[in-house]
């Protein structure tokens, strides 16, 4: 196989960790491609190192500008989703380094320390792996690396992560969720249960997360009645865990994904922007 096309699993796991979207990630692994054809391969001492390395910075100069943008978007902000479960370079990963709610919290962190904690924590470069990756000391780079995994452990929620409870919530959601079941629903939400919605100013969404049970329930039970006149709903695995896709035709127009507390659902995220659907599409 290609040395560069056997890689590529891992350069766009790491590129989409570190910016969050499929598109910019893509357009990241690609001009990796364009680099790696420009060097002679023979005298790269360890292609992988040099791949992740080139990989990392191009990363970090995208969300440098991503952040900018991101700045003036209409409504919440999600993390793009992907289908999970076929990527080989899933196994290298922690099994929530791939999450909407981890990847969101990532969003707080500057570049780098984004960069460092994704090679650090989800993919286990050691620090003075990582000091050659992104051109830094080794010191440095551990005080970033504990900088990084503080703001997160001071951020994130521990939310369920049993695939059969997840699952069961899921199923129970979208049931109550088709049948205009509100008290069904709301006995599956908590009680401060947060409704993130990403329409991206191009689809229909709450342009502020909604909060509390009643408001989020009716809020759901109100978007399923503007579905699509044919809607195709079915169960995918997304951003490691359970999702709801619903599809017109073979064209995917909403994703659901719930985070659970204690069985559960504490926050649901719901992406409706017709950009970051791409991957999902047939």
């Amino acid at each position: 196989m290609d040395v560069f096309e056997d890689r590529r699993g891992l350069l766009q796991a790491v590129a989409y960790r570190v910016l969050g979207t499929v598109t910019d990630a893509e357009d990241v692994v690609q001009e990796a491609w364009l680099r790696w054809h420009r060097v002679d391969a023979a005298e790269v001492e360890d292609p992988t190192a040099y791949l992740v390395t080139v990989t990392t910075r191009l990363a970090i100069d995208r969300l440098r500008s991503a952040q900018a943008a991101r700045v003036a978007y209409v409504g919440p902000w999600l993390p793009e989703p992907v289908p999970t479960g076929g990527d080989p370079a899933d196994d290298l990963a922690l099994a929530d380094s791939v999450s909407s709610a981890m990847l969101l919290v990532l969003e707080s962190l500057s570049p780098l320390e984004r960069a460092v904690f994704v090679l650090r924590e989800a993919f286990g470069y050691s620090h003075r792996e990582i000091a050659a990756i992104l051109d830094r000391s080794e010191e440095s780079v551990r005080q970033t690396a504990k900088r990084a995994r503080e703001h997160v452990d001071a951020k994130r929620r521990r939310y369920d992560t049993d695939p059969v409870t997840r699952e069961r919530a899921t199923v129970s959601f979208m049931d109550a969720c088709a049948g205009g079941d509100l008290a069904a629903l709301m006995g599956i939400l908590a009680p401060d249960v947060a409704l993130v919605c990403d329409g991206g100013g191009l689809a229909p969404a709450p342009r502020k997360t909604v909060h509390g049970m009643e408001l989020v329930a009716r809020a759901l039970i109100t978007f399923a009645g503007r579905m699509p006149a044919d809607p195709a709903v079915e169960f995918a695995e997304v951003n490691g865990g359970p999702a709801i896709v619903v599809r017109s035709g073979k064209t995917a127009v909403v994703v659901i994904m719930l985070h659970l507390v204690d069985g559960v659902v504490e926050e649901i995220h719901l992406i409706s922007n017709p950009e970051k659907l791409g991957a999902l599409n047939m």
